[in-house]
């Protein structure tokens, strides 16, 4: 069978219209094998459905029970061994070689875990708390303003072991660095100074939909003074989940960018001052010379301010005119001049969407 169709389950009806199809096409001269591969079957499969009644019968036809089955009586046995007062606060991974030092065998691990997986009793054993699954916070962005990303990151000093704190603030949308500074250590109420200028610098006004600031679970992103900036100026707090170092890739990637920049001082900065004068300069780069990667290569400052779509139609025509003149260079399709409208952080996948609208219905 194709690899299109394994596995899959066809409708009598369809099985019917296939072998009609391609016998009809066999009729007027065709090769059966060629038939069959438009509609990405074997020939194998076609003889089959030919000679049968096209009814699929692997979900009705009795199968006969494997011969190393554990019977009922053996899966009493475990249930009745697994909740001893002995073995109930125990795992199966557990259970198993205490048994086998004592020369008894009643299953393999996996088996025990099926078992008590199948009578709803694989739960969380023993007193301690059972692990908490935290959900990832998600957002969206359609425009610039709509989600901000911001960290905190070191910066080498003139010694080993001193550092200086560099915080930046990330559009999400546009990727532009909207806010940043570098002190000499790390506080709430310094973040909060920062939220406030880079507020006023965007003018950002108040309407339906406020601005989520995102950041990791760091002391001074949970602060006091921050938070309480954080409802006055009407934005939405979003945190990382605990120890998690990846549901934060936008501000993570940027400081990788830094950190990588050819210039960029790895052995340390002499003095504050001096690391303030570097990261401005790396802040009037990236946001104005950048070409960005994940943004099609324009820069972050020409999407933020929406000038994108234009540029990007720019571009667009060139190639179009360029194929126009040379068609004969141009074998595959033109290359793709166009970016998302939404940028998603942490999006959920579709296995995790198909849980939560089971557990919501």
């Amino acid at each position: 069978m194709g690899n299109g169709q394994r596995g899959r389950l066809i409708s009598a009806q369809d099985r019917k219209q296939a072998v009609e199809l391609i016998s009809e096409a066999v009729e007027n001269g065709a090769r059966l094998y060629k038939a069959c591969e438009i509609i990405k079957i074997h020939t194998r499969t076609f003889d089959r459905w030919k000679d049968s009644d096209y009814i699929d019968k692997r979900k009705t036809c009795e199968r006969p029970e494997p011969k190393n089955k554990i019977s009922k009586e053996e899966e009493q046995e475990i249930l009745r061994v697994c909740n001893t007062e002995e073995f109930s606060s125990l795992a199966p991974s557990q259970i198993v070689p205490i048994l086998a030092d004592r020369g008894i065998y009643l299953a393999s691990e996996t088996t025990i875990y099926n078992i008590l997986k199948n009578h709803k009793e694989l739960v969380h054993r023993g007193r301690s708390r059972a692990p908490i699954k935290r959900p990832m916070e998600t957002h969206k962005a359609s425009k610039a303003c709509d989600v901000w990303t911001w960290d905190i990151t070191y910066l080498k000093g003139p010694i080993k072991g001193q550092h200086y704190y560099l915080y930046m603030i990330l559009d999400m949308y546009s990727r532009k660095i909207v806010g940043w500074e570098v002190w000499e250590e790390e506080s709430a109420l310094h973040a909060s100074d920062l939220i406030k200028r880079a507020y006023m610098d965007e003018k950002i006004m108040l309407n339906d939909k406020p601005l989520v600031l995102h950041s990791d679970n760091g002391s001074p992103m949970k602060g006091a003074t921050m938070l309480e900036t954080l409802y006055n100026l009407g934005i939405v707090p979003s945190r990382s989940r605990p120890r998690v170092s990846n549901d934060n890739p936008y501000s993570e990637s940027l400081f990788k960018t830094l950190k990588y920049r050819p210039n960029y001082q790895p052995r340390g900065f002499n003095s504050v001052n001096e690391s303030r004068l570097w990261v401005r300069q790396f802040v009037n780069w990236y946001n104005n010379e950048h070409k960005h990667s994940g943004l099609c290569f324009i820069s972050p400052n020409e999407r933020h301010t929406g000038q994108d779509k234009a540029i990007l139609e720019a571009r667009t025509k060139v190639y179009q005119e360029a194929k126009s003149k040379h068609p004969e260079r141009w074998p595959g399709a033109m290359r793709n001049w166009s970016i998302e409208d939404e940028v998603w952080l942490n999006p959920v996948k579709k296995e995790e969407k198909k849980e939560q609208d089971v557990k919501a219905s």
